[in-house]
């Protein structure tokens, strides 16, 4: 099943051949007569929050929706994709972002920025390092999620702008404590993030409110949610620039697993349904892919510019597509 936000009202949808399901209007006239109208709401609620929260009986529920819906062909609750807005699916909740977790991306940062030697032994090296170091990461606290098609502002105070496609879990259940080997009980789809990226150092302090991750724009989520349809621990994604492929890895290659991660997390802190967690991202970006010059500064090239259009892509999930513009 792969879920949607869309229209002006911002309802839960399911994008099925082209086709958006409006879900709660379909299920609607499904168990009209057969079921109050508080039971068909909250079968199958509006807000996407709520559709998560509501499990696997809401999922039953949906694929009923779906059924009914497919077959009927009314436009009541059926339209194409194409002539409806598709936001981002974004439950409104916390974004947990894992750092570092790709060997061969920080390989290459380490090489570029620290002058460590590079090749396949230092992408090994990498791994082992980060294995004995522990995690690290961040949570994304922004408001403004993009959606695939949308604009995204080029933040002023940066030269150095960088993407970076990841692969992302949202959970499904509330819970908290949680052992590495229970992921599967908790993850309730998977979708593609980018995460957009300040990279002058001067924003790269510690403890400095995480500013080159929090600026307007600074997320892009979409363009579905995949439910149940894919292991999250094997999803290809693919960053392109311009047109130029830049990023190619898969979420099997990650250090820590999400499972690792939600178990780290979760120590004394309760996840809830909708809370988003991102696995990081691989080699590619322009932070880990770009050589300083002999005086020590960082040629912009492969850094992003106003006009740019980055694609972060999956086969199992689709696409989503940003342009950079002018604030």
């Amino acid at each position: 099943m792969r879920i949607v936000i869309f229209g002006p009202a911002k309802k839960t949808g399911a994008l099925v051949n082209g086709q958006v399901v409006d879900l709660s209007s379909a299920y609607a006239a499904f168990a009209e007569g057969t079921k109050s109208a508080g039971h068909i709401h909250a079968s199958v609620p509006v807000r996407l929050d709520d559709f998560i929260a509501g499990g696997k009986p809401t999922l039953a529920a949906a694929q009923d929706a779906i059924d009914f819906a497919t077959a009927k062909a009314d436009p009541s609750f059926v339209v194409d994709a194409s002539k409806v807005r598709l936001h981002a699916p974004w439950p409104g909740r916390r974004m947990a972002m894992a750092a570092s977790n790709y060997a061969a991306h920080i390989a290459g940062i380490q090489q570029n920025t620290y002058g460590r030697s590079g090749g396949i032994a230092a992408v090994e090296t990498a791994a082992v390092e980060m294995r004995k170091s522990g995690q690290f990461g961040f949570f994304k606290i922004v408001d403004d999620v993009r959606a695939s098609g949308d604009d995204v502002p080029y933040p002023k105070r940066t030269k150095f702008l960088d993407y970076e496609g990841e692969a992302s879990i949202i959970l499904g259940k509330r819970g908290s404590d949680i052992k590495a080997s229970q992921i599967e009980e908790y993850v309730w789809g998977v979708t593609l993030f980018n995460d957009w990226t300040i990279r002058d150092k001067a924003e790269q302090r510690a403890l400095q409110y995480n500013v080159m991750k929090c600026f307007d724009g600074a997320a892009t989520i979409g363009p579905c949610i995949v439910v149940g349809e894919y292991d999250f621990r094997n999803i290809d994604v693919e960053t392109r620039v311009n047109g130029e492929i830049r990023q190619q890895f898969n979420s099997k290659d990650m250090v820590f697993s999400f499972g690792e991660i939600l178990e780290h997390l979760s120590r004394d802190f309760t996840f809830m349904p909708g809370d988003i967690i991102s696995g990081g991202t691989g080699a590619g970006t322009a932070a880990d892919t770009t050589k300083p010059l002999p005086d020590g500064t960082r040629p912009l090239d492969k850094f992003l510019k106003v006009g740019d259009v980055v694609e972060v892509s999956s086969p199992q999930i689709g696409t989503i597509r940003n342009r950079l513009v002018a604030k």
